[in-house]
């Protein structure tokens, strides 16, 4: 499902990924940047990853990252991108951690919240 939001209605958590996943996108000029927030409150940040062998969104990388570091759940995620919407691939990984109700933040490159989907 996706909903339009306010940027006045985001809370101070969901803003620092945005903005975190805005600074991991610019740091490696990557065409997007995500944020994943787990369960106990810690953040994970990744860019997309476009190697040869191995392509995977920033999202999904950032998912990964949280797995890896133990995360069991997701309360939230944001995407920086030019993406007019979440790819399905990317909704399926947070529905898998998170839940179908997990909210995916869809920021534009200047920070600005486009969109709120969920992964249901």
């Amino acid at each position: 499902m996706l909903l339009a939001m306010s940027d006045d209605a985001l809370n101070p958590e969901d803003r620092k990924i945005i903005t975190l996943a805005r600074s991991a996108r610019a740091r490696n000029s990557a065409p997007e940047g995500a944020a994943v927030r787990d369960e106990t409150g810690r953040t994970y940040v990744a860019s997309t990853v476009a190697l040869e062998s191995l392509r995977l969104s920033a999202l999904r990388t950032a998912i990964a990252m949280a797995v890896a570091g133990g995360a069991r759940s997701l309360e939230a995620a944001a995407v920086v991108t030019e993406a007019g919407e979440p790819a399905a691939e990317d909704l399926a990984a947070v529905r898998d951690l998170g839940g179908a109700g997990t909210p995916v933040l869809l920021a534009a490159a200047d920070g600005t919240l486009r969109l709120t989907a969920t992964a249901g």
